[in-house]
């Protein structure tokens, strides 16, 4: 079993090789183990992507719960935030989502959860201990199906109402969450266009990750052409979400977050904390400022946003990825469905077009993310190697990587929890600002073993 699975915020591997029947028999197991404890009668969740490995995956996961004890809800493919819903909706003891996300087809994973609560850190780690020490409960455990569609998107419906209509393209790249937005979109009176939302675990159109700009070119090209108000992509599980304006321009997550702070911190939450990871902009905690929210800086990942949430009440939280976590109306957790349902709202209680609206955000010159290959037993290295170089003579932010201040801007480099890859990122006052950090920087990276900064264009 490869240690190298066991990430901090999920499991997540190659499905063919890393993830074999056995190694999710195995997880499935120790994860009922953990689920069921001292006590009798527990019931967990078991929702899967599209992606060709899932259902083999799943019926796998569900063999070692069902071995631990516990009894499996079965709410088949779905997008995620489905079944964090489910978990939610039923009162479960739990719920584990088959799905590698973001990542590419031949990848997959499980998203894992204790009553509504992520798993994550030293508890998967713990997972993997469980399995070698064969620390594991005995029982017979039963599985059943469910219908957790209808349920979610009821919850969705019941929370979303339009001013005006709109048009809104939508691509959700063959992922799971097509059919429910589609559904959800269309019962809000949208005149929708649809694009790849059949789920397909071959992704035969695009990658379905809408923080890389190559895979929203579909969508910003039907906005521009059909005069479309928005456009909403969506990742393979539906937990991210990107935005396109009306004249096809991104709204990356930082600058989309900002606008959802606003319309929280300026009704039913004035004054309240805004939780934002490390990628994001300076313009954004200088615009939660200025509408009189507490901005928090904090690590990446959907299991520690979460937990960052509950401990400081936060009602609102977000990624640049796409990740938006709503506490205020909602539940919480990261659904890129529901926050497109938010954004549409905001857009349609506005007379302005999304292009005018978000240009009232303070804009700076910013790369998007931008990834650098390095193998997962090098990328936390390499980290700590641009951490001790850059401290010496400047201020570095360690909450996540290495986020290094140079006054009028920044420069990131923090290692992805999911992928074999660094994130860079290099924000400043001026486009030629942006470009020596950024030269500055890579410049350092270069010279590491194991990291080619040639593929990286600005």
């Amino acid at each position: 079993m490869n240690s190298h699975i066991f990430r901090e915020y999920d499991i997540r591997g190659i499905a063919e090789t890393d993830l074999s029947d056995d190694v999710a028999r195995a997880i499935g197991r120790s994860y009922g183990s953990v689920v069921r404890g001292d006590s009798d009668g527990a019931r967990v969740a078991v929702g899967r992507d599209g992606r060709l490995s899932s259902p083999r995956l799943s019926r796998a996961l569900t063999e070692g719960i069902n071995s631990a004890g516990v009894d499996v809800v079965d709410v088949g493919l779905v997008p995620t935030p489905c079944l964090y819903h489910t978990i939610h909706h039923l009162g479960v003891d739990g719920g584990v989502m088959v799905t590698g996300s973001h990542n590419p087809g031949h990848m997959n994973g499980f998203k894992l959860s204790k009553g509504t609560a992520s798993i994550y850190g030293e508890a998967i780690t713990d997972l993997e201990r469980r399995i070698r020490e064969s620390e594991l409960a005995s029982g017979g455990g039963e599985r059943e199906e469910i219908d957790g569609l209808t349920p979610y998107l009821a919850a969705l419906a019941s929370r979303i109402e339009l001013a005006r209509p709109l048009k809104i393209v939508l691509d959700a790249g063959n992922g799971s969450g097509g059919p429910a937005a589609e559904e959800f979109l269309r019962g809000l009176g949208v005149d929708l266009i649809p694009l790849f939302c059949e789920p397909d675990g071959s992704f035969p159109n695009h990658p379905a990750d809408p923080t890389v700009l190559s895979n929203l070119d579909d969508l910003i090209r039907t906005v521009r052409e059909t005069g479309a108000d928005l456009g909403i992509g969506l990742d393979g599980d539906a937990d991210r979400v990107g935005v396109v304006d009306n004249l096809g321009r991104v709204l990356w997550g930082d600058r989309l977050l900002a606008l959802f702070a606003r319309e929280l911190l300026g009704g039913a939450h004035p004054g309240a904390p805004v939780i934002f990871e490390v990628k994001c902009s300076q313009a954004l905690v200088e615009d939660i400022e200025a509408h009189g929210g507490r901005p928090i800086m904090w690590k990446t990942g959907h299991s520690l946003i979460k937990s960052k949430m509950k401990e400081t009440a936060a009602p609102l939280a977000g990624e640049m990825s796409g990740h938006m976590f709503f506490a205020d109306e909602y539940f919480g957790y990261d659904d890129g469905i529901y926050a497109a349902g938010r954004i549409a709202r905001l857009l349609a209680g506005d007379s302005r077009p999304l292009s005018e609206i978000a240009d009232t955000v303070p804009n700076y010159s910013c790369t998007p993310e931008l990834r650098v290959e390095c193998a997962d037993s090098r990328k936390f290295a390499v980290v700590d190697e641009v951490l001790d170089h850059f401290r010496d003579g400047r201020e570095v932010v360690d909450i996540d990587g290495a986020r290094i201040l140079f006054g009028d801007g920044w420069g990131l480099v923090r290692a992805s929890n999911t992928q074999p890859v660094l994130v860079l990122r290099f924000e400043a006052r001026t486009p030629d600002r942006m470009r020596e950090i950024a030269a500055e920087v890579l410049s350092f990276l270069g010279g590491l073993d194991g990291v080619d900064v040639s593929s990286v264009e600005l």
